[in-house]
């Protein structure tokens, strides 16, 4: 035993041994093994008669149907639209397309949302005297071509133009979200025949808070939500936004949940068990959403309710100015989400309703930026991939585990 003239000695020995244990770095927790899905690559047939390389842009998936868009290019850079449908995910077959205008006959078709009673698009082609996309809608029935809608200049362009960005299909009809000069715009249409532009409507559109833009809208049970930002006069920090309205002509307003001196967006919003999922770069990562029944800033929801937002998980790294998220899909309680950061496209997914994270292997390295896309749309068993590295576009067939799913 010591003495005990050496115990005091002997404690503070042993207590700072222990000071110097609880602040020494700790060991980093081992990193989550990534998601290694089966991927098969996907054979994507040219139409009968057509020339060029696929240049693929979108995927949707529903009433167990699969639907690719996009278009092809031919070696001297003149581009046509087409689009692929499957009912498996596996063996696919072209969709017959319709033109009738001179853009039209170029348009690349970029975005697609489909329903039980067939399928529409959002097509567009650089020209004109000031180089502005010229963009159009698209629709098909079972049975049919992928017909385009032929409509007036300024319904998508002219001097107030500034996006059209996603297209969703719901109960009520069709509903595509963009922005105009004056801020977030929206354009709907009972059965995507011809879409009515919907401009400068209070809240939606920019005022005195701010302007405001659109990203993305899904259906909501009877209504629509509507996803974007807010940039204060004067401010270079945006605020995340949702909007709900029952009808898309009248529009109720509500802020996503941030922490302060932040900077972000809400760039992509799916329904979700559970209820909607929004997820969109905040800070220095990406931030994830829920919608719920009377939390946060009240607005209107899909049955009348008190419908507020509460922020769940967050994930990756999001650089200021350069990240986004290019696409979001869900079955079940799984999220599947395509980031970009500046320099890559990368693939995640929840398997827990949006609260924690995981990489997801890619089957080819996507770049973020210039021609490349990466999209996706996700089954219970797998995943469907859009992948174009800017050379070569493919799709792909990725079979989960059962460990995975």
């Amino acid at each position: 035993m010591p003495s005990a003239r050496a115990r005091p000695v002997l404690v503070a020995v042993v207590a700072a041994l222990l000071l110097v244990a609880c602040h020494a770095t700790p060991r980093p927790l081992p990193e989550p093994a990534p998601v290694r899905p089966q991927w098969q690559s996907v054979d994507l047939a040219l139409p009968a008669g057509a020339a060029g390389r696929p240049v693929l842009r979108d995927v949707a998936r529903c009433a167990g149907r699969w639907y690719v868009v996009g278009g092809l290019v031919d070696p001297a850079g003149e581009t046509r639209p087409a689009a692929w449908s499957s009912s498996d995910g596996v063996t696919w077959s072209p969709i017959p397309v319709r033109a009738q205008t001179f853009y039209g006959r170029q348009h690349v078709l970029f975005a697609v949302a489909c329903r039980d009673d067939g399928m529409a698009a959002l097509g567009a082609k650089t020209g004109g005297v000031h180089g502005n996309p010229r963009t159009g809608t698209w629709v098909w029935r079972p049975g049919g071509p992928l017909r385009e809608i032929p409509g007036a200049f300024e319904l998508f362009g002219g001097p107030r133009a500034v996006s059209a960005s996603r297209l969703a299909a719901g109960p009520a009809g069709w509903l595509v979200a963009g922005a105009r000069a004056d801020g977030a715009a929206v354009w709907s249409s009972p059965d995507a025949e011809g879409f009515v532009l919907r401009e400068g409507v209070a809240e939606l559109a920019g005022d005195g808070r701010g302007r405001t833009a659109a990203y993305d809208v899904a259906a909501v049970g009877p209504g629509w939500l509507v996803v974007g930002s807010l940039l204060p006069p004067g401010g270079t920090s945006r605020t995340p936004l949702s909007w709900f309205s029952a009808d898309g002509r009248v529009w109720r307003r509500v802020a996503l949940p941030m922490p302060a001196g932040t900077s972000g967006a809400a760039e992509r919003v799916v329904p979700a068990d559970g209820g909607p999922v929004a997820v969109g770069p905040v800070g220095d990562r990406f931030a994830v959403w829920r919608g719920c029944d009377d939390c946060g800033s009240p607005s209107a929801g899909s049955a009348g309710a008190a419908l507020g937002w509460r922020r769940v998980g967050g994930f990756g790294s999001a650089g200021p100015g350069v990240s986004s998220v290019d696409a979001l899909a869900a079955s079940g309680g799984r999220l599947v989400a395509v980031t970009g950061d500046g320099a890559q496209r990368r693939l995640w997914m929840s398997r827990d309703g949006g609260a924690s994270w995981l990489p997801v292997i890619t089957p080819v390295a996507v770049p973020d930026g210039g021609d490349a896309a990466l999209t996706v749309a996700v089954r219970d068993d797998g995943l469907l991939v859009v992948a174009d590295d800017g050379k070569t576009s493919r799709a792909w067939w990725g079979a989960l585990s059962a460990v995975d799913r």
